[in-house]
């Protein structure tokens, strides 16, 4: 009662310097049997040896999401004898003999920094379908539902140090139609919720990220640490999906907290800031720059649909085309210039393409049949031009690829096995990439 008593006259804060005490021996105690931690505890302290062989391979992944679909005519496929190109003529790039569209002088400078792929064939004509089948790299089959290319690289990539969440989001737009109610799905699958998409930008912010004033910085540690142990400890023991998931969030709020400032655009060099351009896909674009230089495995950049121009395509492209040319002639030079580039695969695509033809309201509609997107950095080839279409876009005429061979691409470059067999107890047999389907090797190192 005694004790009691005086923990009562201290308020509700441990505050007692005999409990730190016993606290930190406690956990300086749970360090001497490292074997048995790990063995027992799951990784809860993590092997230096398995650290260093994992910061050898550290590698990422930006994917600009162009949700909408751009049209592969006013950027990577200009088609000089379009009777409806309009307005905008091809210009020759930095690769002989190949041009991009007039809206793209820079990315022409840097052509051959990036590989092109002009031959992308696919099914889904719909937003909602492509935007799903593109992001997961196959076609449904329910009631099972397969992670999204963010969830799998986030799982796979990840650094088992790293405090930065493995999958971000940055996207400002609450809206977006068809990418509103996919965005509102299950981005993880059979993977579990720990790989689902931390949101952020716009509204999306990350709140309640600073601890309490009156608890020091080692007392908060000493404290996550104790919680840490036990929970881990009693997932283990029960062997609880639930209290499995519950820790992933704790460490994801943990390490959001002790990675804030890297969400913060304010942080980062006004001169930067002005380069990228003052719309949000390309502030967003310079942050996953940030927080690829600062660790995190697969960053995300979509802003809504605004690629998506039923209506006066040209006067509409006359002003997005030219903002994602800066955007993406800046983020490949910078991660050049920092050292990133030959460990970063940035992936620019959308859904599909857009139709050869306009229709009565001077827009291009959906047209999966015959389009185009780029890729650069790690594991790819620089100034590969793979594919091509007949002279006025309507078909494929040389290497058609769908998304197969697009996911089974990017894992490669990654050094990342596509066929590799997910482990799902008492589900049907899955793989990263189904039907043993080959990657586009054109454009692989």
């Amino acid at each position: 009662m005694k004790g009691t008593n005086a923990a009562t006259q201290k308020g509700r804060g441990c505050t007692s310097s005999d409990h730190t005490i016993h606290r930190r021996l406690f956990l300086e105690g749970l360090g001497v049997s490292s074997l048995a931690s790990m063995l027992s505890w799951s990784g809860l302290f993590t092997n230096p040896q398995v650290l260093s062989a994992a910061k050898k391979n550290n590698k990422h992944c930006i994917l600009l999401w162009l949700c909408g679909a751009p049209s592969q005519f006013e950027t990577w496929d200009p088609k000089q004898d379009l009777k409806t190109r309009g307005p905008f003529n091809s210009i020759p790039t930095s690769i002989p003999g190949v041009h991009f569209s007039e809206l793209m002088p820079q990315c022409a400078s840097i052509a051959h920094k990036l590989s092109v792929i002009r031959s992308m064939k696919t099914k889904p004509s719909e937003h909602f379908q492509a935007i799903d089948r593109l992001n997961r790299g196959a076609a449904p089959r329910p009631p099972f539902i397969r992670p999204t290319l963010g969830s799998v690289l986030g799982e796979q990539l990840s650094q088992l140090e790293s405090p930065i969440p493995n999958f971000i989001l940055l996207d400002p737009c609450p809206e977006g139609n068809e990418f509103k109610s996919f965005k509102a799905g299950n981005w993880a699958g059979w993977l579990g919720a720990e790989y689902g998409p931390v949101r952020v930008g716009g509204d999306f912010k990350i709140p309640n990220v600073n601890k309490l004033a009156d608890i020091s910085t080692e007392d908060h540690e000493e404290r996550e640490a104790l919680r840490r142990f036990l929970a881990k400890k009693y997932e283990n023991d029960s062997k609880s999906a639930a209290a499995a998931s519950q820790n992933a969030v704790f460490e994801r709020v943990k390490g959001l907290m002790s990675t804030a400032h890297l969400f913060d655009l304010e942080q980062l060099p006004k001169t930067d800031r002005e380069r990228y351009g003052q719309g949000t896909f390309g502030q967003h674009t310079l942050l996953a720059r940030n927080l690829v230089e600062n660790g995190a495995p697969f960053v995300m950049v979509a802003n809504g649909m605004p690629w998506d121009c039923h209506v006066l395509h040209h006067e509409n492209y006359q002003m997005l085309v030219p903002d994602l040319d800066n955007i993406i002639f800046q983020l490949i030079n910078d991660l050049e210039d920092r050292g990133l580039l030959d460990d970063t695969l940035v992936v620019m695509m959308g859904e599909f393409g857009r139709t050869p033809w306009l229709n009565a309201s001077r827009g291009r509609d959906h047209y999966p049949n015959a389009w185009s997107l780029a890729m650069a950095g790690c594991g790819i080839q620089r100034g590969a031009v793979v594919g091509a279409t007949d002279p006025l876009g309507v078909e494929v005429t040389d290497s058609p690829f769908d998304e197969q061979n697009l996911f089974a691409t990017i894992f490669s470059a990654l050094g990342i096995d596509p066929h590799e067999e997910y482990d799902l107890p008492g589900f049907p047999t899955f793989h990263r990439v189904e039907e043993e389907t080959r990657p586009i090797h054109q454009v692989l190192i």
